[in-house]
């Protein structure tokens, strides 16, 4: 199997990462962002804002749509469903089959995006090949989008009042917030330019008043531009990539990499030895997507009573 920082590793790293945490190294000087301490608080808070929601006779909930039998799609829905369950939300899941159309789908979402009781709308990633995933992704009201998927939500994130961003760097600016790790004035070195990653979590870091570089697979000189920051998000989708020696003493790295054989795309150890913080793999990033994505849901809800 091959993974990639694309959409479809995005949800195996979420995965992995959503039911594991640390057993890492930690060196004396470096300290561990643990996304799993994060995510508890984040769902921990949830389940209250969630609670006084029913109070009011609003439940939020969460339509994810899988079209098609693919194993792995199915198992990352029943995560998600899980999760969803834990703090209250509801879930339910639309499962259309293999040879489902671009207008079934686009019909599907159309009346979802109706349903009152409908808070977020999640298209599971992939769909088969006979459908315009971008035009079924932007057919998701923006009010709904909680994967921040459209094209609107993203221009909307970049211009600073995005409701909804894209749930993994939602997740690496609350990692940020939490730990108390400024990004004014810093460098920020970011890895990747997906359009649910590496873009929208530039814009994000730009919109703190960070200096960013988006580097990416033509850039050259990479390890020169990554010896430059004082913030590193490696989001490349390429086993232990970044390594030790392009990383300046007293970084801050954030890893939204997941790779086969539980590794990141951050050297680790090496890595570890020269960072102020670094978040694991797994245990980092991947605890909190999911968690962002439960308050996305759980904010939209709380929109339709205010």
């Amino acid at each position: 199997m091959t993974y990639n920082a694309g959409r479809l590793g995005e949800e195996m790293r979420q995965l992995i990462l959503y039911q594991f945490s640390g057993g890492v190294h930690m060196t004396n000087e470096t300290k561990i962002l643990d996304g799993k301490a994060v995510a508890n608080r984040i769902k921990e808070e949830l389940k209250t804002r969630v609670a006084s929601l029913k109070e009011k006779g609003v439940t939020p909930s969460l339509v994810t749509i899988l079209v098609g039998d693919d194993p792995s799609s199915e198992t990352y829905v029943r995560i998600k469903g899980n999760a969803c369950e834990l703090v209250g939300i509801t879930s339910k899941k639309i499962h259309l089959s293999e040879d489902t159309t671009t207008e079934t789908l686009v019909q599907t979402i159309e009346e979802l995006n109706q349903d009152a009781s409908v808070h977020g709308i999640l298209l599971q990633h992939p769909v088969p090949s006979q459908i315009d995933e971008r035009l079924a992704f932007e057919t998701i009201a923006i009010e709904k989008d909680v994967d921040g998927v459209t094209s609107a939500g993203y221009g909307q994130t970049a211009l600073g009042f995005g409701t909804y961003p894209s749930c993994t760097p939602a997740a690496i600016m609350k990692i940020m917030e939490d730990y108390d790790i400024q990004a004014e004035g810093k460098h920020a070195v970011v890895i990747g330019r997906s359009p649910i990653l590496g873009k929208p979590v530039s814009a994000l870091l730009l919109n703190q008043n960070a200096t960013v570089t988006t580097c990416h697979s033509r850039t050259t000189n990479l390890a020169s531009h990554v010896q430059q920051a004082d913030i590193v998000i490696a989001a490349v989708g390429k086993p232990e990539f970044i390594k030790g020696d392009w990383v300046k003493d007293g970084a801050v790295v954030l890893d939204a990499g997941y790779n086969k054989g539980n590794v990141g795309d951050v050297e680790y150890e090496a890595v570890a030895k020269k960072a102020s913080y670094i978040t694991p793999v797994p245990g980092g990033v991947g605890p909190v997507t999911i968690a962002m994505l439960l308050k996305h849901t759980v904010d939209a809800a709380e929109k339709t009573v205010q």
